[in-house]
């Protein structure tokens, strides 16, 4: 049964205010460092960061560890690539990136931010694609869209297959993608659709029919041309590293506990989260982006899983097949997160599974926020339910 202890500690990295602890867990002894480690502001980072997807993290959480293990040219692997948040900001480091998830939406979120097209490009590629020349088919969507905005979604769709069936599909045509993508729903008239649960959560037709009734709202029409160019702009608002682009990202669709596109021993650091028990439906939530994208994910390989036993025996072959692909003395920053009100602490099931594959514990870091706007929105006090607090534990590869 693992226990916390107090501990006193002094270290440069740590504060007055920090709260230092150790973990005794079966097969040892780690500390722990409590603390606000980066910002809690929502927007304080890179402007093209700024894509949705559900249960991701700050860039900041990532930087904090490849500020401090990381040079140029390091190469970084995220295998729950989620929106990219990891190899974008590693990339900002000039590291070289590698990412790999079950959905293969992801991929398409994280490439086009990646290897971002001259913006003048972008415009003009907007500018000559044909919209709203057919009726809409899927008029389920109704629900979301006005019929014209629909008219106008089916036609990017069109194009996209159209392209890539030629194989004429390009940076530009990814970037546009990606864009579109991420304003299919969301909360805002920024957004293609009528105000809907935030872009990461797409909700069902039948549950989008109840919000129209409760709210007395109608779809109304968005010039999708306009708003893609609009998030665009605000994605590329901030300027990007010389050599941001200098080395091309390798992306694929994999499961995260066999990844044999990876060499042994190749790997500087991981930095990286997966999905904690059964708290977040990956499927449910991205469906609308899965329909437009022509993307598929065999149910039984999204893990969604109620049992702690369960979890951490798959976390163990996720570490075992990141131990093979780290260098020697190479480090994975994995991150869980709260689940079911801080009741279970599955950082300590990360470090019983770490241990078990033969990776050496160095610290776990729990980064207290004070404010989110996801908790604030649903109403959620902070640190008490959610996943207010990041909780990382670091491992080493003797």
């Amino acid at each position: 049964m693992a226990h916390i202890q107090a501990l006193l500690f002094d270290s440069a990295e740590t504060t007055a205010l920090d709260r230092v602890e150790e973990y005794e867990f079966e097969g040892g002894v780690v500390p722990v460092h409590a603390g606000e480690y980066w910002t809690s502001k929502q927007r304080d980072c890179h402007s093209i960061h700024e894509v949705s997807y559900r249960a991701c993290y700050k860039p900041q959480l990532p930087d904090y560890f490849l500020s401090r293990y990381t040079k140029k040219g390091s190469v970084v692997y995220d295998p729950f690539l989620g929106r990219g948040t990891t190899l974008v900001q590693a990339r900002m480091h000039s590291c070289s990136v590698i990412g790999s998830d079950i959905n293969p939406v992801c991929l398409k979120l994280a490439k086009a931010r990646l290897c971002p097209p001259p913006i003048a490009c972008i415009k003009k590629r907007l500018d000559s694609v044909v919209l709203g020349d057919e009726e809409p088919k899927n008029t389920g969507l109704l629900e979301f869209y006005h019929p014209d905005t629909l008219r106008e979604i089916e036609s990017w769709k069109r194009y996209f297959a159209h392209r890539r069936e030629l194989n004429l599909l390009d940076s530009i045509d990814e970037w546009i993608d990606m864009v579109v993508i991420s304003r299919l729903s969301g909360h805002s008239p920024g957004f293609f659709s009528v105000y809907t649960l935030p872009p990461n959560q797409a909700v069902s037709v039948e549950r989008q029919r109840k919000i129209n009734l409760k709210l007395n709202q109608r779809p109304e029409y968005r010039n999708t041309r306009e708003l893609i160019w609009k998030k665009t702009k605000a994605l590329l608002k901030d300027a990007l590293p010389r050599d941001y682009s200098e080395h091309a990202p390798i992306l694929f669709v994999a499961s995260a506990d066999y990844i044999p596109q990876i060499d042994s021993d190749s790997v500087d650091l991981v930095v990286t989260s997966p999905p904690f028990l059964d708290a977040v439906d990956y499927l449910q939530d991205n469906w609308l982006r899965m329909w437009f994208s022509i993307s598929s994910v065999d149910a039984s390989l999204m893990w969604k899983i109620r049992s702690v036993a369960d979890w951490t025996e798959r976390m163990k072959s996720v570490l075992l097949e990141l131990h093979r692909i780290l260098k020697p003395d190479g480090l994975i920053a994995f991150e869980v997160g709260e689940v079911r009100k801080g009741t279970i602490r599955l950082e300590l099931e990360v470090l019983k599974a770490g241990r078990e594959v033969g990776l050496v514990p160095e610290y776990v870091l729990i980064n207290t926020q004070q404010f989110t706007k996801t908790s604030n929105c649903w109403g959620i006090k902070n640190n008490e339910r959610g996943t207010n607090s990041n909780r990382i534990v670091v491992f080493r590869k003797k």
